[in-house]
């Protein structure tokens, strides 16, 4: 069935509780006096209510209300946040240099307002020696403190040991503080004209990053 409500000639009742084009109460009206209300006004009857007895009808630009419906709608989705779990994979004796690029990459996921789960793995000998797992996992969640919290603990699975970070921040606010960072870079772009292109490509690199893609699928792997 159609959502949409009914309009003019497609009500079909003997009266209705008439409200203005401006949301002025008018009163109980036959149906006949409201079309011809309609007409005098260049407006559609449209039935908000039509469960109340009688039915409440509205004066309006339907047209105009669809659009206006539309346009609103559009925005919510725009601004809609949905929740993303990034994946990290590390090895138990990971190297320095490793160590430090993955705890980047949790820091920018973190930053952005996304889950990152944590997913250490074993490989032969290393199954027999899970402390090794549990104080890498604890050290990393030290180290990010600051920009999120430990939601699952360090636990076992199979040949895996699994943690998950939560954000401090909430994604809607990370959402709008990369729109805001990006906008201050236009506008510092705009007043510096004479910037070297090294500096304008640099800039676009950090747009990159700070983009939130809530289109993403739900889990993005990045292997040690």
């Amino acid at each position: 069935m159609s959502a949409e409500p009914r309009i003019n000639d497609r009500i079909r009742v003997p009266e209705v509780r008439l409200v203005g084009p401006s949301g002025e109460q008018v009163g109980i009206v036959p149906l006949a006096k409201a079309l011809e209300l309609a007409q005098e006004y260049d407006l559609d009857l449209v039935e908000v209510a039509a469960n109340a007895r009688p039915p409440v009808c509205k004066l309006m630009d339907y047209g105009k209300f669809k659009y206006e419906s539309a346009m609103k709608a559009r925005e919510a989705r725009k601004n809609q946040a949905h929740t993303v779990i990034k994946e990290m994979k590390l090895r138990p004796k990971i190297d320095p240099h490793d160590y430090d690029t993955k705890k980047g990459h949790v820091v920018r996921f973190l930053k952005q307002g996304d889950k990152v789960k944590i997913t250490i793995m074993f490989r032969g000998r290393e199954q027999s020696r899970p402390e090794l797992g549990y104080r890498l996992l604890q050290r990393l969640a030290e180290d990010v403190q600051d920009l999120g919290f430990v939601e699952s603990n360090p636990k076992q699975d199979g040949r895996n040991m699994i943690m998950v970070l939560g954000p401090h921040k909430k994604k809607t606010e990370a959402m709008a503080e990369a729109r805001q960072a990006q906008e201050a870079r236009k506008a510092d772009a705009k007043a510096n004209p004479g910037r070297s292109q090294n500096a304008a490509e640099s800039d676009a690199d950090a747009d990159a990053d700070a983009d939130v893609d809530v289109e993403a699928p739900a889990e993005e792997h990045a292997e040690a």
